[in-house]
């Protein structure tokens, strides 16, 4: 359940294919491994929602709170504020390739010291620890490498 194939597509309409960003990488896990991930994900949603490791207006990736509850609360916020002769703005984040960028100990590390129960965070280490990933894409060697940074 540790070994990923990241099958390489190219990008249409790049001018030259000789820099990485001109292809996307698409990760195909085992099922079993991705149902394990979907439980575990939903158990420590739960679990940082109750020691408040989730800031209170937080709304995308979590269950029940999707990007139409953003909405709704930023539509509410604006109607409030308006009629005593506010000033409203909003800043809006999305931090792309995220997770791609995850280190593993910082990670582990973090969740243990936040409190996070012990089966879980045992849960954590060994999913992310000694991943590899092999590329497949037309002459591509069949060997897996270990996987350094980054989730599933």
């Amino acid at each position: 359940m540790k070994k990923a194939n990241s099958i390489v597509l190219d990008k249409p309409g790049k001018p030259s294919y000789d820099s990485p960003a001109s292809f996307r990488v698409i990760v195909l896990l085992q099922t079993v491994s991705k149902i394990l991930e979907r439980i575990v994900a939903s158990r420590l949603s739960l679990v940082a929602r109750s020691l408040k490791l989730v800031h209170h207006n937080q709304c995308g990736s979590l269950p029940a709170l999707s990007s139409f509850n953003t909405a709704l609360s930023l539509v509410d916020t604006v109607r409030t504020l308006q009629p005593p002769g506010l000033k409203v703005s909003t800043l809006f984040l999305d931090i792309k390739g995220g997770f791609d960028n995850v280190n593993a100990s910082i990670l582990y590390s973090s969740v243990n010291k936040a409190g996070v129960l012990h089966y879980m965070v045992v849960w954590i280490g060994s999913f992310l620890s000694q991943r590899t990933c092999r590329l497949v894409f037309q002459g591509s060697p069949k060997t897996f490498s270990p996987v350094q940074v980054g989730t599933p």
